[in-house]
């Protein structure tokens, strides 16, 4: 069965702590020049993710033949989803050093954009494989199926079903929780914000339907595309990069589907290996939640020729920016 990536950020954030929440499990507490050069790392990781990052939304919003184009429009919308993920569980990370307990209300906010933000992506690895599978297979009705009133209205469905999961469990812990619980500090992970076992198989249900429904789905596009891909006798360059991008859509999706599986897995670790558990958790955060990010910029920011045109330049234009020292002229009156 299935384990909620809700349940994986209270396993992240327990690494200064002396104990895992509730107490369960003795935990050793991280030494200062550990925890320092854990959070520099992170720091520093997530600093050049965001200037990337920048840069591309920066490129894109300057060039309207990528705002007029699905294809980019989704792009961006998983760079932006990527970044704002990466930007929260980095605070979480970080912040779990600082802090022991935050205030519930604040924890709920930081929580849910998390698990909103980590589920959408497999849906827009979906979405972007179907536009791939329709430029390859339907190369004349492109322009009629996918065009942007479109594409933004799949962006409002994907936000509208991830957004479903975190909102009900913030009702069914309205209606079984009093309101002062809301005002109470409280050591930030989903299990204690959200204590309900309704809640925990509810999500269960939902990341296998949902997971399922996007695995499906990329192997449907991924084959299509093979197959016209044996078909064209000129074995043609965008049936061949189309079909790599799928690929490396699968690729992600696995990457993804490793949240819902880290806290058994992690936890197993730990029990076999407990003197070990803080860097077991910091590894687990740098391949579930840091290295995943990069493949975004790979699919498309360098892949990509028409966008990596644009963006090169950009990057070329800041560099030489920075670099280029402008001579102070003073003017002195005689």
């Amino acid at each position: 069965m299935l384990v909620t990536l809700n349940s994986s950020l209270d396993l992240l954030m327990s690494n200064s702590s002396s104990a895992v929440t509730g107490g369960a499990v003795a935990l050793p507490k991280d030494s200062f020049t550990n925890a320092l050069t854990k959070n520099i790392v992170a720091m520093l990781v997530w600093l050049a993710l965001s200037i990337i990052n920048g840069s591309m939304v920066h490129t894109f919003l300057r060039h309207s033949l990528f705002y007029e184009n699905p294809r980019y429009i989704m792009f961006i919308y998983m760079v932006i989803n990527d970044a704002l993920q990466l930007s929260l569980v980095t605070a979480l990370y970080v912040g779990s050093y600082i802090f022991r307990k935050i205030h519930a209300s604040v924890c709920c906010f930081l929580i849910m954009t998390a698990v909103l933000t980590t589920r959408s992506t497999p849906l827009i690895l979906a979405g972007m494989a179907v536009e791939r599978y329709i430029s390859i297979c339907f190369p004349l009705h492109y322009t009629q199926m996918c065009t942007v009133p479109r594409t933004l209205f799949l962006i409002c469905v994907i936000l509208i079903l991830t957004l479903t999961p975190p909102i009900t469990d913030l009702l069914i812990t309205i209606i079984n929780e009093p309101l002062s619980f809301f005002h109470t500090t409280i050591f930030c992970d989903h299990p204690l914000l959200f204590r309900q076992r309704s809640i925990y198989y509810k999500n269960c249900v939902f990341d296998g339907v949902y997971l399922s429904f996007v695995a499906l789905t990329l192997l449907y596009t991924y084959c299509k595309i093979m197959l016209t891909a044996r078909a064209a006798s000129t074995g043609l360059a965008s049936v061949k990069r189309a079909r790599n991008t799928v690929l490396l859509h699968g690729v992600q999706l696995l990457l993804c589907m490793l949240a819902f599986v880290v806290p058994s897995l992690q936890a197993a670790l730990i029990s076999l290996f407990p003197r070990l558990s803080l860097e077991i958790r910091y590894i687990f955060f740098l391949v579930v939640y840091i290295i995943p990010r990069f493949l975004s910029p790979v699919i498309y920011g360098f892949r990509d020729e028409q966008f990596r045109k644009y963006w090169t330049r950009y990057l070329a234009r800041r560099s030489q920016s920075v670099s280029r020292v402008r001579p102070v002229s003073l003017k002195v009156n005689l």
